[in-house]
């Protein structure tokens, strides 16, 4: 067993600033990661990240961008924390030596993007996410923070009192990939999650492979709810023929989207007469869409996104990485023609529900990042919110898990008196693990659970109660060598990789930019065929190092779990809110919709249920207006 104050799982831009920040706080912190540090999906991140560092920019106008681009459902004490602490955070991200890119005068560039209505976008050419890592490693290794890099987190350790809210974090049981060992690690103050999104749920996506919603679903089955999962961000240019992300920088910078009539439809078909290219994603990503179902797209599939006209100097100092992009897997030179791009699923706007400083409902476990839900993006996650959510509020969860007094929050969490019940929208199947007698939750003795539960502290095969932290963390290890024995021991059924890709094609289809009642519906009754065909899943590769068919088998459980929610979102919320269009529901519904979507996991069902949004701000309420760019 290994023991540290604070353990953070996940090393991306999240993970390494909660771990600087609770070592700040004088813990004891150890990162635990699937992947080495500079590795994680935060690399990806080209854009930049906003603040208000200008003269003539503030935090009140981010602040009001940020509600805006929500579609009203951001939470006003996130949003404006996001807004207030950027300015700071990112001013010291350059004094660990940040290379942001410059101006003339020295001063560090900003760009314009999407639905700011200041250039506030602080980058460090098209590889911001690239050089965050590297700072923030640097900091960590600078520090003597330990790293398990290559360590596989499989399960929280948490105790099972009926109520969540009662319920302690002690630790969490992770996978030794280059051994094959399955070992505990029990934190003394909290857990972290910092795992990144669950791209991987869908087909075409800008994601890497790693990630899979593992923080989501572990927080999820151990009774933290899942906040606005159906609200998932379409990047409106991403490259067709893998989903390579093609930075909003290009816009930002000037780029030009054209249809296959030379048409600048954004202005020409008023999809955004004032903005154009630079309105939000969501409408951007529509636009497009529209374009091609229309008839004027490319080759039937994309639109043209043009940056010839910048001029190859400006192009080669500010978004050089894009052409590498362009040319290694499109064969386009972005220097003397238009690159073919088309929205692909990229960011989760909802995630593990949490307050201003990172804690879920269960005591002891926080959640930063993109795996995490505070809510700031609400219903559309601005370009260039995602880095500063990661320093901001992985710094606050490093704090607060490492004993820090933050303050107390006024974002509630888990069940209590000021939520809703849903009562009202029928399901096509049952959804969740209930009466699946699941072979991948097997007991410590071998026996089969039926809850589709893997909460650590079940009762003991001897029939007595864990409740100390050291045998709740022990029996999770247990449970945990028990569930990859009954994988390992099968030596026929079903593989992981035919369930994933059945999964991600119903999501792409079914659950994507447009979405129908009868096709979430469609999703839901596919996802749920998906979770019964997991249960002949078998791990063809018998071997015990290096084994990702292993890996890859439980992350598929995890996918199953957080794509469910996701299609559960889509199909209760019968509105028309940011990212999330039905056909059925043309309108924004403020009289019955200002909430959030909870859904949480009870005895192997998901329960849903409903906390109004918070619009009451520091000195202001955010009114909702009619959203147009």
């Amino acid at each position: 067993m290994y023991e540290h104050d604070v353990i953070v799982v996940g090393a991306g831009g999240a993970g390494l600033r909660a771990a600087v920040a609770a070592d700040e706080a004088g813990a004891d912190v150890a990162l635990v990661s699937k992947l080495h540090p500079v590795r994680s999906h935060t690399g990806a991140a080209e854009g930049g990240i906003n603040a208000a560092l200008q003269e003539g920019d503030d935090w009140e106008l981010h602040a009001y961008d940020t509600m805006k681009g929500s579609d009203y459902l951001g939470d006003a004490p996130a949003v404006e924390t996001l807004a207030q602490d950027a300015p700071e955070d990112t001013i010291k991200l350059e004094h660990w030596g940040m290379p942001f890119s410059r101006e003339e005068d020295g001063r560090v560039s900003q760009r314009p993007f999407g639905g700011l209505s200041y250039p506030r976008t602080t980058y460090a050419g098209a590889e911001t996410g690239h050089h965050l890592l590297h700072v923030m490693y640097e900091q960590v290794v600078k520090r003597g923070i330990q790293v398990y890099d290559e360590w596989y987190v499989m399960d929280l350790a948490v105790s099972d009192e009926d109520d969540p809210n009662e319920r302690d974090c002690h630790g969490i049981v992770a996978y030794d990939v280059q051994t094959g060992n399955i070992e505990g690690f029990k934190a003394n103050d909290g857990v972290v999650l910092a795992t990144g999104g669950p791209g991987q749920a869908f087909d075409h996506t800008t994601n890497a492979v790693s990630c899979t919603g593992d923080g989501h679903a572990m927080a999820y089955r151990a009774g933290a709810p899942l906040e606005d999962m159906e609200f998932i961000q379409f990047h409106p240019t991403s490259l067709p023929s893998t989903g390579v992300l093609i930075s909003e920088g290009v816009r930002g910078e000037g780029g030009i989207l054209y249809n296959n009539d030379g048409e600048r439809f954004m202005f020409e078909h008023g999809y955004a007469n004032n903005s154009g290219e630079l309105a939000s994603r969501d409408v951007v990503a529509r636009a497009e869409l529209t374009e091609v179902q229309e008839g004027r797209g490319v080759e039937d599939e994309y639109v043209h996104l043009d940056m010839r006209h910048l001029g190859e100097e400006r192009i080669l100092d500010r978004l050089e990485n894009i052409l590498h992009l362009a040319e290694d897997f499109e064969g386009v030179d972005g220097l003397i023609e238009p690159m073919p791009v088309k929205p692909g699923q990229h960011y989760a706007m909802g995630g593990i529900e949490v307050d201003e400083n990172g804690q879920t409902c269960i005591d002891g476990l926080y959640a930063a990042g993109e795996c995490a839900c505070v809510s700031v993006h609400g219903g559309n996650r601005l370009g260039g919110n995602a880095l500063p959510e990661l320093i901001v509020f992985g710094k606050r969860a490093g704090y607060h898990a490492a004993g820090k007094d933050l303050g107390e929050p006024e974002i509630r969490t888990g069940y209590g008196d000021d939520v809703e019940d849903e009562t009202d929208t029928e399901l096509p199947v049952q959804p969740g693990a209930a009466g699946l007698g699941t072979t991948d939750d097997v007991a410590a003795d071998g026996g089969e659970r039926t809850d589709g539960s893997r909460s650590s502290s079940e009762a003991r095969s001897d029939g007595g109660v864990v409740a100390d932290a050291d045998g709740v963390l022990e029996q999770t290890v247990e449970d945990a060598r028990g569930h990859v024995d009954s994988l390992m021991d099968k030596d026929t059924g079903v593989q992981h990789a035919e369930i994933r890709q059945k999964l991600q094609n119903a999501m792409t289809d079914y659950v994507n930019v447009f979405r129908t009642e009868e096709g979430v519906k469609k999703a839901l009754t596919l996802i749920r065929e998906c979770r019964e065909e997991y249960q002949d899943v078998y791990v063809d590769d018998p071997s015990t190092t290096f084994n990702t068919d292993l890996q890859q088998t439980i992350e598929t459980r995890n996918l199953i779990d957080v794509a469910e929610t996701i299609a559960l979102g889509a199909l209760v919320r019968n509105e028309f809110r940011g990212a999330h269009w039905r056909q059925e529901n043309q309108t924004r519904d403020d009289e019955n919709w200002l909430k959030h979507t909870l859904i949480s996991w009870e005895d192997g069902e998901p329960n849903i249920f409903y906390r109004p949004v918070i619009l009451e701000g520091e000195e202001k309420t955010y009114e909702p207006k009619v959203r147009s760019y």
